[in-house]
């Protein structure tokens, strides 16, 4: 029986297209091992990144802050030291390449004279034996641990700085806390006194009537540029400090104190605005810090890396509460008065200022119901972050937007890390929670604080944030109106600054004699930094 032609036909197209796929693969294969295509690799799963993933690999390159930060240090035994850029904003400003110059250079200098080195061994002797010749290898500054921990960091920062201008060393008194809280900024030699420092023992006893206060010295005529110089002097800058201790400030007295090997410092509040009136610290402090405002700003984040237990507080908080608000408001509430609180018109003064301000949004009171078109997902977060030792005004901001809606939407949500009810600056958990407080303030994307308050002053320097600075209530305990106004720069205030003309050896408005040091917004008597 004949074969159907159409179904050979068929037949040969098939084969044709079987031969093909088989050279086709004897091409592709025929260089390769004879096991290699059982171990060619599987194909991947393309791995998608969240939006803003490519931002850590960005804020991973400045970790150092513009080169603020040194390289080198372990960075497990601090975490906050790097991880920090990953949560604070970019820096608004860069550090100049004068500051990081210098920076380095005080690094080497503490490395060379810091405590347990050979030259601190020996600079110590001359504390020990009462003499000195006039010839010392190493200068240094100690700071005495004094007053709460937001003085503490303020006045820190202040005696850093006059170290750097004067090429000292500074030591630091640990006082209760200070190595519970911060981390050492500097690598390999501590910036802590060691406990067997000849004046340890003295410091709590240093006071403006001690025989080796300056100010005492000069007032009784103990010392001058001609009289044998004693190897330490203790410097009374404390608010309660009289005319003749004020005469630090004083060029020609800055001339006799760098003489001195010791000097002894003890202070309770910033004094960084007075250094600039002195005219041999002026050209050093503008080729340091060009931009005024930025002083505590950038020795804020190099001084001050909390360790890691109070970083951990502040990360926790941070990523559970913070992290995914689409706006976040700090409110830093310090009452002077006793009463307990929520105190009504300072409650009224906080939620006056929020909304002459546009902080916050208005709340509708009214009984009729508002639809908004947007959905729960597309409605913008807010998250307010209150500190306050009293839970009452968190509680009563809390209760505004659970009771009431927003005018216009958005889902407002109101958090308090801790409620400690009054101030314990001799309890190390209590002054944990205060540093990781400060910290995650200066998180914010606005902020609001009260007037004279330190906390404040050190939450807005490290955040560089300026604030809405809250009035003090009036006397008769009413709400003050205005209720706020906005810092115009985030430089904390000298609240008890000199007013002494050192040329002309009168009193005088020490505000009006360089144009960047003026009046302070809360502090009306007070000096702060401005551009």
């Amino acid at each position: 029986m004949a074969q159907n032609p159409l179904k050979f036909i068929g037949f040969l197209i098939i084969c044709g297209m079987f031969l093909t796929i088989l050279l086709t693969a004897s091409v592709i294969f025929k260089d390769l091992p004879s096991d290699s295509v059982k171990n060619l690799p599987k194909a991947n799963i393309v791995d998608v990144k969240p939006p803003n993933a490519t931002v850590n690999s960005q804020v991973q390159k400045d970790k150092l802050l513009g080169g603020l930060l040194p390289s080198g240090i372990d960075e497990t035994s601090c975490l906050s030291r790097y991880e920090s850029a990953l949560y604070h904003k970019e820096l608004l400003h860069k550090p100049s390449s004068y500051l990081i110059s210098r920076l380095r250079d005080y690094e080497a200098l503490h490395k060379q004279c810091g405590p347990h080195t050979k030259l601190y061994n020996r600079s110590v002797e001359l504390i020990k034996s009462g003499q000195y010749n006039g010839s010392a290898e190493c200068n240094y500054l100690v700071w005495i641990s004094f007053s709460g921990l937001g003085n503490r960091m303020l006045t820190l920062a202040s005696a850093f700085l006059y170290a750097l201008l004067t090429n000292r060393v500074l030591l630091v008194d640990p006082g209760v806390n200070m190595p519970g809280l911060f981390c050492e900024p500097f690598q390999d030699v501590s910036w802590l006194i060691p406990p067997d420092f000849p004046l340890f023992n003295q410091f709590s006893t240093f006071d403006q009537k001690s025989p080796r206060s300056y100010g005492y010295m000069v007032k009784h005529n103990v010392i001058s540029n001609s009289s044998t110089l004693p190897p330490y002097i203790y410097l009374h800058l404390a608010h309660d400090y009289d005319d003749h201790d004020k005469l630090f400030f004083c060029d020609q007295d800055q001339s006799l104190l760098k003489k001195i090997p010791w000097l002894v410092m003890k202070t309770n509040t910033l004094f960084v605005p007075s250094l600039f009136l002195i005219p041999s610290f002026e050209q050093e402090l503008s080729n340091l810090f060009p931009e005024k405002v930025t002083i505590f700003y950038f020795l804020s984040r190099y001084l001050f890396h909390p360790t890691n237990s109070v970083w951990g507080l502040v990360k926790r908080y941070y990523q559970a509460y913070l992290e995914r608000a689409d706006k976040k408001l700090g409110i830093q509430i310090r009452v002077l008065e006793t009463d307990d609180g929520p105190l009504k018109y300072v409650l009224d003064q906080i939620i006056d200022c929020t909304m002459k301000e546009n902080l916050l949004p208005q709340v509708n009171q009214s009984s009729e119901p508002i639809v908004f078109n947007q959905s729960a997902k597309q409605r913008k977060t807010i998250s307010i972050l209150i500190t306050s030792l009293s839970p009452g005004y968190s509680e009563e901001f809390r209760k505004m937007y659970w009771e009431n809606p927003t005018f216009t939407g958005e889902i407002v949500s109101v958090y308090q890390p801790s409620q400690e009810e009054y101030q314990q600056s001799e309890n190390l958990l209590h002054e944990k929670k205060a540093l990781a407080e400060m910290y995650l303030l200066s998180l914010s994307d606005k902020l609001i604080t009260s007037a004279w308050s330190t906390f404040g002053y050190v939450a807005q320097g490290l955040g560089g944030l300026k604030p809405w600075i809250l009035y003090k209530p009036n006397e008769n305990r009413t709400a003050h109106n205005p209720p706020c106004v906005r810092a115009t720069s985030f430089e904390p205030c000298f609240h008890a600054p000199p007013n002494y003309d050192c040329k002309k050896k009168t009193p005088t408005d020490t505000s009006k004699m360089v144009p960047h040091v003026r009046h302070c917004e809360d502090v009306s008597w007070g000096l702060k930094l401005f551009e």
